[in-house]
């Protein structure tokens, strides 16, 4: 059993980080001869926004793969609430309470911001098919149940005006929006974001970063994000791990990472030996 055992520090800001709930240790990665990962190792604690940054080809969404559970790494291990967490399929990963959103927006173009939505319900729902095809009884109330919950998403999110609205008519930063109300909608207690921001304006990177945060504030939600905007990821983040060329060059605070030498080189594109 991984000790899990930490004293719970509050943020300048009061929110409380726990101790650690997810533990990556030694992850390598490879997709034939190709390394994606190399030997990396970095916690994530309750109730924290952690980032995982670095340039193009770093790693990042692989690494978000391997947490989420598209894939397997050839060695290392992966702790989740003080557990050792078996190979896993993407589906067990959520059952365990772990949501994602993708770097590709990845809804139903065809159907409404409503039952979108309500697909992110599927880990809540008990009832068999046939039960759900007659909506009587239990069936009924559990329909009842899910719809008020996705509604509260809905109303949270600001996005009521466009609920019965099929995706496909709405403008990038919405589907965006839509995409986070699907992953809360399954009450996850670790949430993985990969690029929240991009293809985003200004505005709408507002919009995002102040429903991030109120995520993180008011639902008490982990959330582990990947994003390019580092303006963001400083604004947003506890801490910051830092990825180039599948290795971890930088592990800390925003600030501490803002003023290590390795990093500046990375993203300068000074360092690659």
């Amino acid at each position: 059993m991984n000790d899990m055992s930490a004293e719970t520090t509050v943020t300048a800001d009061g929110r409380k980080i726990g101790g650690v709930v997810m533990e990556m240790k030694n992850i390598t990665l490879r997709f034939g001869g190709v390394v994606a990962i190399k030997d990396i190792s970095f916690d994530i604690r309750e109730g924290e926004i952690r980032a995982i940054i670095g340039p193009n080809g770093a790693g990042k969404s692989s690494m978000l793969n391997v947490i989420s559970g598209f894939y397997h790494p050839q060695e290392g291990e992966v702790w989740y609430k003080g557990q050792k967490r078996p190979p896993m399929k993407p589906y067990q990963v959520a059952q365990q309470g772990i949501a994602r959103t993708f770097q590709n927006i990845a809804l139903f173009e065809g159907m409404s911001v409503l039952d979108n939505v309500m697909t992110g319900r599927i880990r809540q729902m008990k009832t068999g098919l046939l039960a759900q095809a007659l909506w009587k009884g239990r069936a009924e109330a559990e329909e009842v149940e899910n719809r008020a919950a996705v509604e509260k998403i809905i109303d949270f999110l600001e996005i009521q005006h466009i609920r019965k609205t099929p995706v496909s008519r709405l403008p990038y930063g919405l589907k965006k929006r839509v995409e986070l109300a699907r992953a809360l909608a399954a009450e996850p207690s670790i949430l993985l974001l990969d690029e929240p921001m991009a293809g985003m304006n200004v505005e709408e990177k507002e919009d995002m970063s102040r429903f991030i945060l109120d995520v993180n504030d008011e639902f008490g939600t982990t959330i582990a994000l990947i994003e390019h905007d580092m303006g963001v990821v400083m604004d947003l983040s506890d801490r910051v791990v830092v990825m180039d060329y599948g290795k971890k060059i930088g592990d800390g605070t925003p600030d501490e990472v803002r003023s290590n030498q390795a990093v500046i080189d990375a993203y300068l594109g000074v360092a690659h030996d």
